[in-house]
């Protein structure tokens, strides 16, 4: 049929009219989604009481009266082995802590390492290659067991920022006597030891660093894959002006790069924690990059449904909030919305830990 200019005229003037109705007073507008509900919470070291968080829970208390709200997650550590003059003893499943987590109304995240502190001594019998072996898989087995019979869900975060060269257990060529192609055997290893005993309530956790430069192994080569990781995770810090430090840098200077990798093409499908985030304030504004922060992971990290702060001192650099005012405050405005929950779930029994429901 032809097309006449009267109808092509009068047809653009009708796609006019419409724009010019649905811009009209009272005209139905696209809303923006609202922001997905997160977890959050903090790594709390010795630094308020002399003993770390969750040992001694007082510092979550005091880290909950600056932020005005509780926390829904808590991390915390061990390696494989506690190690001194008189030997080296394996550690144990941490039920004390991990209890006074979950009674308290949060998630534990459990950061476990194949390794033995403290880290400076010699971790040549703890490398990659040892643990493949099954030298550690009655060690590990009876974690397991233990994880099991403790029965509820926990974050296991396991030999995270295995992308770069400063742990033992690195997936870095050459580190430790180890190499990039014996990281993923060994966590699917690890995994597959708790699967075969049941412990199911443990939530497996990927954890690299941010890559700034794309200098530290290929991420791509170190992920042990979807049936082996319930969420992916980041590590990454605002160093600001020191020595070897890139400078001060925003939230998105330091995660945008890594967390788009992971998450178009690593691990797409996949809910994204940030385990070890903190900015100093040497060089800058950290009262401003806390809420900034906190605003671009609700509205521009879509992924991103767990931020722990990590409130730990730290080769002098001030990662804690609690000792400045203006830091106090801007981490009470950032963590103020109502997308990040409080300590609601001590009793969640889902496993793997799901990300929690908008909230309403």
């Amino acid at each position: 049929m032809k097309i006449t200019n009267s109808r092509l005229h009068r047809g653009g003037f009708a796609c006019l009219l419409a724009s010019l109705l649905l811009l009209a007073p009272g005209a139905a507008v696209a809303k923006k989604r609202p922001p997905n509900s997160l977890y959050w919470g903090a790594q709390i070291g010795d630094q308020m009481t002399g003993e770390a968080a969750p040992w001694d829970m007082n510092p979550v208390y005091r880290f909950e009266h600056i932020a005005g709200k509780g926390l829904s997650l808590i991390e915390f550590g061990s390696p494989f082995a506690e190690c001194g003059s008189g030997g080296c003893a394996m550690t144990k499943f941490p039920i004390t802590p991990l209890e006074n987590i979950r009674r308290y109304g949060a998630i534990p995240v459990f950061s476990w390492s194949s390794s033995a502190s403290p880290p400076e001594g010699d971790q040549s019998a703890f490398n990659l290659p040892a643990v493949l072996s099954g030298r550690y898989d009655a060690y590990i087995r009876e974690f397991a067991l233990k994880a099991k019979a403790w029965g509820h869900p926990f974050f296991l975060r396991f030999d995270w920022e295995m992308n770069g060269f400063w742990f033992p257990w690195s997936g870095f060529d050459g580190v430790n006597g180890n190499s990039a192609a014996e990281f993923v055997p060994v966590w699917r290893h690890v995994h597959d030891i708790f699967t075969s005993v049941g412990a199911t309530n443990a939530t497996w956790v990927w954890c690299p660093n941010i890559d700034l430069h794309g200098g530290l192994s290929p991420l791509g080569t170190l992920y042990p894959g979807s049936s082996y990781v319930d969420w992916t995770c980041l590590d990454g810090f605002n160093w600001g002006r020191r020595h070897g430090s890139p400078g001060w840098q925003s939230f998105n200077q330091v995660f945008h790069r890594t967390y788009r990798r992971i998450t178009t093409r690593v691990a797409p499908d996949k809910p994204m924690m940030l385990a070890e985030v903190a900015s100093t304030e040497k060089g800058g504004n950290k009262p401003a990059w806390i809420k900034d922060m906190y605003l671009k992971v609700r509205h521009n990290y879509r992924k991103v449904r767990a931020v722990i702060w990590y409130d730990v001192d730290d080769r002098g650099t001030n990662w804690p909030i609690e000792r400045r005012k203006q830091d106090r405050r801007a981490f009470r405005t950032g963590i103020r919305a109502g997308a990040y929950r409080p300590n609601e779930f001590g009793g969640i029994a889902n496993s793997p830990i799901p990300p929690p429901a908008r909230h309403q």
